[in-house]
């Protein structure tokens, strides 16, 4: 009786000491910014401002040198820092270098820390000056960026 009692003693002393902590959610963080390449509604390098609404709902602006855009978000964790789908539109150029004008989802995957890259389609919504002859009949564009994001 002794041998068991030790034997199911050490079990769970072993159980205990090598069980994982509970993932822990950041909670008080609801703000973020992201900045990087084709950020910003599809900028050469632009940065987006995303504020989470309810615990996994958020809205984001952002702009860069020639664009810029904005989408709501529905993130998988109830987190800033966590991956989220994105309803986003995106506005390239301005004057005579506005090339288009984008709408469609993407998948933003963040990083435990700072890393972020999205990919997603985009359906022209309009097209401007700048847009190439040879490309008319191109409904759908991909739509991609990579960055790093600071939440606060």
């Amino acid at each position: 009786m002794k041998r068991i009692f030790i034997l199911l003693s050490i079990l769970c002393i072993n159980y205990k000491a090598f069980c994982q902590r509970p993932e822990t959610i950041d909670t008080v963080s609801v703000n973020s910014v992201t900045i990087g390449l084709l950020e910003g509604g599809g900028s050469i390098a632009g940065i987006d401002f995303e504020k989470l609404l309810s615990h996994q709902f958020g809205f984001q602006l952002g702009f860069g040198l020639v664009g810029f855009g904005a989408g709501i978000d529905f993130h998988i964790k109830p987190t800033i820092r966590s991956s989220f789908i994105s309803l986003q539109y995106w506005h390239q150029g301005f004057g005579e270098t506005y090339t288009q004008s984008l709408l469609g989802p993407n998948y933003v995957f963040r990083g435990k820390r700072w890393f972020t890259c999205q990919l997603g389609c985009g359906f022209v919504v309009e097209r401007g000056p700048a847009w190439p002859d040879k490309l008319k009949s191109i409904p759908v564009m991909l739509t991609y960026a990579i960055g790093a994001y600071i939440p606060w």
